[in-house]
């Protein structure tokens, strides 16, 4: 997911322990991890691409040999990305990500300067209060405040 073109990925989840959302779904056969995880991949995607580094889309799971299981989802396919086993029958080796993901910083430094704290569990009362909202922030941002 997009925040202000930034390219994060935002997950949010409810704070109700009795929520459906915490359950797995039979109807859909998903679980929520698997919602997190892949949303967590897809930022480990965009940092090895702009690093410079090939990767496979993780969308294209389909076309190295991986379909959605019943039960356990993309389980295998995740993984295999995750550890770059993943074999390329054309060129007979083995893609996904690097091990390095894991260890490096975020490739643009300036994106992460003057960080906005999101409030995740309050929902804007409407239009006017969301623009308020954004003024404020950018009012603190020329002058040289983090909110």
């Amino acid at each position: 997911m997009d925040l202000n073109d930034i390219g994060f990925s935002n997950i949010r989840l409810p704070d109700d322990k009795n929520s459906y959302i915490y359950t797995y779904d039979p109807r859909i056969e998903t679980f929520p991890e698997e919602v997190f995880l892949h949303e967590f991949l897809h930022s480990l995607e965009r940092d090895m691409k702009e690093h410079g580094y090939d990767i496979p889309a993780l969308h294209s799971n389909e076309q190295h040999g991986y379909v959605d299981q019943p039960k356990i989802g993309l389980k295998d396919w995740y993984h295999a990305y995750m550890t770059k086993t993943i074999l390329d029958k054309t060129t007979n080796t083995y893609i996904g990500l690097y091990p390095e993901v894991y260890t490096m910083k975020p490739p643009h430094k300036s994106e992460f300067d003057y960080p906005i704290n999101v409030s995740f569990n309050q929902e804007p009362k409407n239009v006017f209060d969301d623009i308020k909202d954004m003024i404020g922030v950018l009012i603190g941002v020329f002058k040289g405040q983090t909110v």
